[in-house]
């Protein structure tokens, strides 16, 4: 679905669902609670990359950085997983188009599955498993973006939140997205490591060219801020499943206003193969700051955490 318009803003229709918002989070932790019984834990570090909010904040790109950085594998759920991703997800297709061991579905299992490997030595990364207590977390990091921070600062329904913000003190340490316009009022613990990180939008096409973007992620106007000379844009929902309609009224529209279509990397691998001839995507690119990588580096020293 598309980001509920209410998740950044406290209008009436947040308060209104602040009640369900709690309900939600108390069933949600008596789940939780179940859950962790017989939690397994992996003879190799693992390293949790999560968020505690609803929808995309820039994780896929740093759990990219981080496995190269570590040759590490990735186990990760594999979010609506379909044909046109080679049936992994389109996350776990991006991964995966950069030499990255991934590993999509049941991530206890797929944890148990790398520690039999003979081979076996080194971290194991979990992408968004904060909220997952099957699998035990050598290291969680959390990510925020500065442009969003805690959205409204209100729980689902209410807001973009799966957990209220002292969820924060789980972490062991926290990467914040920079953004030209950061939100109001967004502050993190003092007591954990907040590292920082930058992205870059790489253009297939120079400034001068008039571009048409479309994007189904989780919060698009971000995607769309960061492109020079648009004249055009059409938003989806998350993890959205383009059709050949939708995709040549795109292609279409595009050309009535003398533009070149673009998207998102995670969006155009979700695309049918006609359609990539057609259409190029801006990648992300993310640094993040090196004293991240020295602190990730001294946590993991010789595959033990310290």
């Amino acid at each position: 679905m598309k980001t509920p318009w209410w998740f950044m803003h406290k209008t009436p229709l947040a308060f209104i669902l602040v009640p369900v918002s709690w309900v939600y989070y108390l069933v949600g932790r008596v789940v939780y609670m179940f859950r962790r019984i017989g939690a397994y834990k992996s003879n190799r570090p693992v390293i949790c990359f999560g968020n505690i909010l609803a929808g995309g904040v820039g994780k896929t790109p740093i759990v990219r950085a981080v496995a190269k950085l570590l040759d590490a594998p990735v186990v990760m759920r594999g979010y609506k997983k379909s044909a046109k991703t080679g049936n992994i997800g389109d996350e776990a297709t991006m991964l995966a188009r950069d030499g990255i061991q991934v590993h999509v579905g049941n991530r206890k299992i797929n944890v148990m599955m790398l520690d039999k490997q003979l081979d076996a030595r080194g971290p194991i990364i979990m992408d968004d498993g904060f909220q997952n207590p099957r699998v035990k977390k050598d290291i969680s990091v959390l990510v925020f973006n500065q442009s969003i921070g805690y959205g409204n600062g209100f729980m689902l329904p209410a807001g973009p939140l799966r957990e209220p913000r002292w969820a924060v003190h789980r972490a062991d340490a926290v990467i914040v997205v920079r953004s030209a316009r950061p939100r109001r009022h967004f502050t993190l613990p003092t007591d954990i490591p907040v590292f920082y990180a930058t992205t870059q939008n790489i253009s297939p096409y120079d400034k001068n060219q008039k571009l048409y973007a479309f994007a189904g992620i989780g919060y698009p106007k971000k995607f769309f801020a960061e492109l020079d000379n648009l004249v055009g844009k059409k938003a989806f929902a998350d993890h959205y499943q383009y059709t050949d309609d939708d995709l040549k009224k795109l292609i279409g529209t595009a050309r009535e206003l003398g533009a070149k279509l673009v998207t998102t990397e995670k969006d155009w691998v979700r695309l049918p193969q006609w359609a990539r001839s057609e259409i190029k995507y801006v990648r992300l690119e993310m640094t993040i700051d090196n004293a991240f990588f020295q602190w990730i580096k001294e946590k993991t020293d010789g595959g033990n955490i310290k």
